[in-house]
């Protein structure tokens, strides 16, 4: 037996070291994940490993044989627990592939003759990993390969949509009807890879010493006429020349931000144009009779759910709201003669404090006979004055009469926080016309003296969408805080909870209401801005739908006059048993359109950068307590999948009215909730002066129920998230059909790794699309730093543009001279952990 070099003795101690470290790591591991019901895998690996390191340590040919029957049978289990997914392959296969190589290179030539027969097996286990990762990037089974029928309709721009000029974006979904979809078509999938920048802003508001964690830019701006409007985090109000982004003009509300403020974030402004609308709002509509209400709470036992399952008709009209809907025309210049003037045309600015001001479009002045010189207080009437408890982080619907304001509560601080009303003020001086308040006996009481509005009422704090038709305006609905315990939750507080909200917009009375989650102990709200849409019926007819996205991944179509699903939503049962004290509706509604999971997460689905994190991730899953979606809230800890982020955020989707399709943007990204018993250090009311902690992640206090909350995303020891990639997609729907026909992983993990490499896993996201009738939808939202360009027909990557920062925003386009733009705000997210910066940035084709 010849002895090998020192050179050779050396590589073989430290493929001795290594293999027995991992085989023990894997046999304890592997041995503690048996114990709480995983896969025994890791114990046999690890056996395995512990025989191939004595093999080596005796340079016997045999470790090579056995190393190749482990790369082997790895590969067979990882393919029947994950199938050819490149990314659920990787953390199988990168460690032992890898010591593979190794032992090729480095420890064959110190074995002991023969040693032929030995490479050549452990060279062929080698080539069938290559073979099975290279056959697994061409084949991703989370992919959807289909294409749109029909073409994008070039001619849309010179049709301009409901009294909305082609060249402009004039409300933050584009339309009062949140659309996101633009008629101009003069970028197309052939030249959007032309793109280049065309100007670039800096606002110069960055995060300060007070700030809160959570600083966000996720600003979609408005384009009417000549003018640009956006707004930075702090609110700060800028008016842009369109075509060169030079400055016009700025208003700065002084913003006075504190840690404790749980979001300092600008979503948008708002504009009128009181020259061209009429002294009266159109008349509000009756909703037809329906059975929405007994069909919805036919299947839901429990009180709080039935009394406001799925769709409510409209209450009897109250005196007190009728008598506050009757308004006085303003005089001057805010008359509807046409005359210009001082406040014509204006735009509103929701500040986080708690105020709204009205400022001359074309100045930036402000509006002298709009509330207090243009300031309008939100804070009249409410529970809790406290600034930041209450902020409205949404623009406001604006109709030819009502200006439509809801607002952001502070979640899980406790149960003596701000009112979630909705209130509907004079377009022209302010004025209040009318209040719902859906945590009341009468949502349409006014506050009178000594009485304000309700306790924690549900609010409603992401954009809304209106039909003017209708005169209804719809409204996303939260739940009342502290969101993660129900316990001591009224039937009041949870009639108008976590669902879609139907109103008459002049008058502020009940239309219906849908709830898409009973009894919502998930933070399960709906997260953005509905859609309003025309659509074709399998028998030909027009159907009026709003298409409202959930966190829970469920898109819920209904049918805009009721509330009655177009798409069917049925009832199902979901997991019970839930914390001392609570209570569970039995059944929740489930969309037949739909992104949420097909099946529940597993420990196959658990993932890491390596097998020594996917392990670790296996434990921490079993765990937990987890039966699928709706798995209550515990003391052990509950996974929450889809996450309290939720698969659809604010950004909504896109709808091109004109094709009838849709683009969205789901994410995947479980979080994990421990409910913490009052105790030391835990108290059950807060201390004199107690504030929240300027993040909605974390230790959440929940001040006066019996348990206090820690939410955060799953993430492995690495920070990495626990779930296998994917985490956000783009994808298209068929609305004629409600199939969806392409899904696409989207987003790198250049950004998010110490490794800037730049792998596309399938990012999660913050912010929406936009669709265009040129054919190309933008993107940028992920949690790398880009803005894309989608062939919307079939999910083609096109286009993309690195951003100097975060780009969680909703991008806008517009065009000026026949010239057409694309607009992203980059200015990071800092809970999403995005770079921050102050970045408006547009782009365009190049000049003929």
């Amino acid at each position: 037996m010849s002895t090998p070099s020192s050179s050779l003795r050396i590589l073989n101690a430290l493929s001795v070291v290594f293999c027995g470290l991992t085989a023990l790591y894997l046999l304890i591991g592997g041995a503690w994940l048996l114990a709480v019901g995983g896969s025994p895998y890791y114990v046999a690996t690890g056996i395995a490993l512990l025989a191939v390191t004595w093999l080596i340590w005796r340079r016997h040919p045999a470790a090579f044989l056995l190393y190749a029957a482990i790369l082997v049978g790895t590969a067979a289990w990882g393919l029947w627990e994950s199938g050819p997914d490149f990314w659920a392959l990787v953390p199988r296969s990168d460690v032992l592939v890898i010591f593979g190589i190794w032992l090729l290179l480095a420890v064959s030539p110190s074995l002991v003759p023969p040693r032929g027969v030995a490479v050549g097996m452990l060279l062929l286990a080698l080539v069938i990993w290559g073979g099975v990762l290279g056959y697994a990037v061409f084949n991703d089974p989370q992919t959807v390969n289909g294409t749109l029928s029909g073409t994008p309709n070039a001619q849309a721009a010179t049709a301009p949509a409901s009294g909305v000029e082609a060249a402009d974006w004039p409300a933050y979904g584009r339309t009062l009807q949140g659309t996101r979809y633009s008629p101009i078509a003069q970028i197309t999938p052939d030249n959007v890879k032309n793109l280049k920048v065309a100007w670039i802003f800096r606002t110069g508001d960055t995060k300060g010493p007070n700030d809160p964690v959570e600083i966000t830019n996720e600003v979609t701006p408005l384009k009417i006429g000549d003018l640009l409007y956006t707004c930075s985090p702090h609110q700060i109000l800028f008016a842009l020349d369109a075509q060169t982004g030079k400055l016009k003009w700025k208003f700065d509300p002084k913003l006075k931000a504190d840690p404790s403020f749980q979001h300092v974030t600008c979503r948008g402004v708002s504009y009128a144009d009181l020259s061209t609308n009429s002294a009266e709002a159109p008349a509000p509509a009756s909703a037809p009779e329906s059975n929405a209400t007994a069909a919805a709470q036919a299947t839901a036992s429990d009180a709080s759910a039935a009394s406001a399952a799925s769709a409510v008709p409209a209450a009897s009209d109250s005196p007190a709201s009728a008598a506050a809907s009757t308004s006085t025309p303003a005089s001057g210049a805010q008359q509807a003669t046409g005359a210009p003037g001082l406040c014509t045309r204006r735009i509103f600015l929701p500040v986080n404090d708690g105020h709204l001001y009205a400022l001359d479009a074309e100045t930036g002045q402000r509006c002298p006979d709009f509330a207090d010189n243009g300031d309008l207080d939100l804070q009249q009437n409410e529970p809790v004055t406290t600034p930041g408890m209450y902020e409205p982080t949404s623009p406001p619907v604006v109709t030819s009469k009502v200006i439509i304001v809801a607002g952001s509560v502070e979640d899980n601080f406790s149960t003596r926080e701000p009112s979630g009303v909705i209130r509907g003020f004079d377009v022209r001086t302010g004025k209040l016309l009318w209040a719902f308040d859906p945590g009341a006996q009468d949502p349409n009481a006014l506050p009178g003296p000594g009485r304000h509005y309700t306790w924690n009422s549900p609010n409603s704090w992401a954009p809304a969408a209106y039909d003017p038709k209708l005169d209804m305006v719809y409204l996303p609905m939260g739940v009342s805080t502290p969101d993660i315990w129900g316990g001591n939750r009224t039937p009041l507080q949870e009639r108008y909870a976590s669902g879609l909200l139907a109103l008459h917009a002049s008058t502020g009375k009940l239309a219906w209401f849908y709830q898409s989650t009973h009894h919502d102990l998930w933070d399960m709200d709906q997260p953005s801005q509905p859609t309003v849409a025309d659509i074709t019926g399998k028998d030909g007819n027009t159907i009026p739908v709003v298409y409202a996205p959930a966190k829970t991944g469920n898109l819920y179509v209904l049918d805009r006059r009721t509330g009655m699903p177009v798409v069917p939503a049925p009832e199902r049962p979901v997991p019970q048993d839930p914390a001392p004290g609570d209570r569970l509706s039995p059944t929740q509604p489930f969309s037949a359109l739909t992104y949420r999971p097909t099946k529940n997460l597993s420990g196959a689905d658990m993932w890491g950068a390596t097998m020594y994190d996917q392990l670790v991730c296996r434990v921490m899953f079993h765990r937990l307590r987890y039966d699928g979606i709706y798995t209550p809230p515990s003391l052990q800890g509950t996974l929450v999948f889809p996450g309290n982020l939720g698969m659809f955020e604010w950004g909504g989707i896109a709808v091109d009215t004109d094709r009838q399709i849709a683009i969205a943007n789901p994410i995947a990204l479980p979080f994990v909730s421990r409910l913490i018993p009052r105790g030391p250090g835990n108290p059950m009311e807060p201390v004199a002066g107690a504030k929240g902690n300027g993040t909605e992640a974390g230790v959440q206090p929940q001040y006066g129920v019996p348990y206090g909350v820690t939410l955060n995303p799953f993430l492995s020891p690495f920070g990495l998230p626990c779930k296998q990639p994917a985490w956000g997609y783009i994808s298209a729907i068929d609305l004629k059909t409600n199939q969806i026909v392409w899904k696409k992983r989207i987003g790198t993990a250049r950004d998010s790794s110490s490794i800037p490499l730049p792998f596309k896993l399938g990012m999660p996201m913050l912010g929406g699309p936009i669709a265009t009738a040129g054919g190309v939808a933008f993107i940028a939202a992920t949690a790398d730093n880009y803005i894309r360009g989608y062939d919307v027909n079939n999910g083609k990557e096109l286009w993309r543009a690195r951003l100097p920062a975060g780009g969680q925003a909703t991008p806008m386009t517009y065009s000026v001279n026949g010239r057409q733009y694309v607009v992203i705000a980059a200015g990071g997210h800092g809970s999403f952990g995005t770079k921050l910066g102050d970045y408006l940035i547009a782009y365009a084709l190049p000049n003929q």
